[in-house]
């Protein structure tokens, strides 16, 4: 190992270590292990793999930090790999000098408002584990071109932009596994302009990635962000499951939100959001101009406006959830807009509060949709109504129970359709309320209790 301090590095907290890092990197082993100590550095450590080697960082389990004072990442890793995560597309020299440079056990900080964690180009399997960032900039930036990433066991805490932030990006394989992401200003995971396959978000806790901790101004942000409104910007093959998602409110914020402007050239979609606890933002899920998502075993409660908001989405699987609100002071519900082939199988929507929503808004509404089907759901307590639907056609309501023990207190009723509509359907449910079918809106009702 190289270990920094042989090659002049005091890790005081005082002392200028860049150029005695920078030693080490070039003379070295090409693993650089920092004992115990802070070690500051003024600039960017920047490591070319093709020239240094196959690289090693470590901070001698957690006892090491890095203060960046300078601006840029503390650490910039740079590769040449152009190819995929096709073994017959790296080059011999990227098993023999590049692939997986590890990061490992230590803490990187900044005491510069523009100073980032780590930036990563063009590398291949690049691995962190037990890494500590905090207040910096953005704290694991990814960008350009990367493939098979891991970020596994790492705390990314308390900094400026986003926790990690992939822009402008080409990459194929990562795996973001059992971090806590937390207190990060612009977003806990943020992606942008970027096209990306293959995501795994599993196992984390997402939490409280907005402006509040800050004390500044507002910005629109989630604790995952996923943006693909630039040209040529797309994110498929992606899987959110088993992470807790939860936020303070912020305008705009949501818990998890994928935007993407209205094109056909593959917007979001084969992404599954599974078995996450989220909620305690403005929308939990907000999804725009997306297809092919499912969406199921989630808790998502608590949202100042929607537990769940799709907007021009279609086939879309939304199975076995719970949406519901725990404070009187939030909200609960789902809406859907402008969007096609959509399933609603086996959830439950409640709101459970005696005062009902402040913001008048029914458990599920349908608005200017298509080939909606809601089958096997519990609507309860809604209030003004369980279902409410608007100039939808082909919507097929089936072995739904709509009721509860405050229906009758500040409800309007269970089912109400209004608008222009056809070819729409309730059928073998029970109903406690009242059923109101604007003529024009094209209902038949069959086979149900109310």
């Amino acid at each position: 190992m190289s270990n920094v301090k042989n090659f002049g590095a005091i890790g005081d907290g005082e002392a200028d270590d860049t150029e005695a890092i920078r030693h080490a990197l070039s003379q070295g082993d090409g693993e650089l292990d920092f004992p115990r100590g802070n070690y500051r550095i003024s600039e960017t450590i920047e490591i070319l793999l093709d020239e240094t080697g196959r690289l090693g960082i470590d901070g001698s389990n957690g006892t090491a930090t890095v203060i960046m004072t300078g601006e840029g990442p503390a650490f910039r890793i740079i590769g040449t790999h152009g190819g995929t995560g096709d073994p017959g597309s790296s080059k011999p020299n990227i098993w023999e000098k590049q692939r997986m440079p590890t990061v490992r056990n230590i803490e990187v900080t900044a005491t510069n408002k523009k100073a980032d964690g780590f930036e990563l180009i063009e590398t291949m399997q690049a691995t962190f584990s037990g890494v500590l960032i905090r207040q910096v900039r953005n704290g694991i930036r990814l960008h350009k071109r990367n493939r098979n990433v891991l970020i596994n066991d790492c705390h990314i805490y308390n900094n400026l932009g986003a926790g990690i932030f992939m822009d402008e990006l080409n990459l194929h394989q990562i795996n973001i596994c059992g971090n806590h992401i937390s207190y990060n200003r612009l977003g806990g995971i943020r992606i942008e302009k970027s096209e990306i396959r293959n995501l795994q978000i599993t196992g984390n806790d997402i939490e409280y990635n907005n402006h509040r901790a800050f004390g500044t101004e507002p910005e629109i942000t989630a604790e995952i962000l996923i943006d693909t409104t630039a040209e040529k910007s797309t994110v498929n093959e992606v899987t959110i499951a088993s992470n807790t998602i939860q936020a303070t409110p912020s305008p705009g914020g949501c818990n998890i939100r994928m935007n993407n402007k209205s094109r056909e050239d593959r917007p979001p979609g084969l992404i599954t959001i599974s078995g996450n606890v989220i909620g305690n933002q403005e929308n939990g899920v907000h999804l725009t101009a997306c297809y092919g998502i499912a969406i199921s075993g989630n808790t998502i409660y608590s949202a100042e406006n929607r537990n769940l908001l799709l907007e021009q989405c279609s086939d879309v699987n939304v199975t076995g959830n719970v949406f519901r609100r725990h404070t009187p002071k939030m909200h609960t519900g789902v809406r859907v807009v402008d969007s096609t082939d959509c399933v609603f199988s086996g959830c439950s929507f409640r709101d459970e509060s005696e005062e009902g929503q402040k913001n008048g808004a029914s458990l599920l509404e349908l608005a200017d949709c298509r080939r909606i089907s809601v089958q096997g759901c519990q609507l309860i307590d809604g209030a003004p109504w369980g279902l409410d639907a608007q100039q939808c056609s082909e919507v097929n309501v089936s072995a739904c129970i709509f009721g509860g023990d405050l229906v009758a207190k500040r409800g309007e009723g269970a089912i109400q359709f209004h608008g222009k509509g056809q070819k729409n359907l309730v059928s073998s449910c029970t109903i406690e309320g009242k059923v109101k079918l604007d003529p024009a809106s094209g209902v038949k009702v069959a086979d149900s209790n109310s």
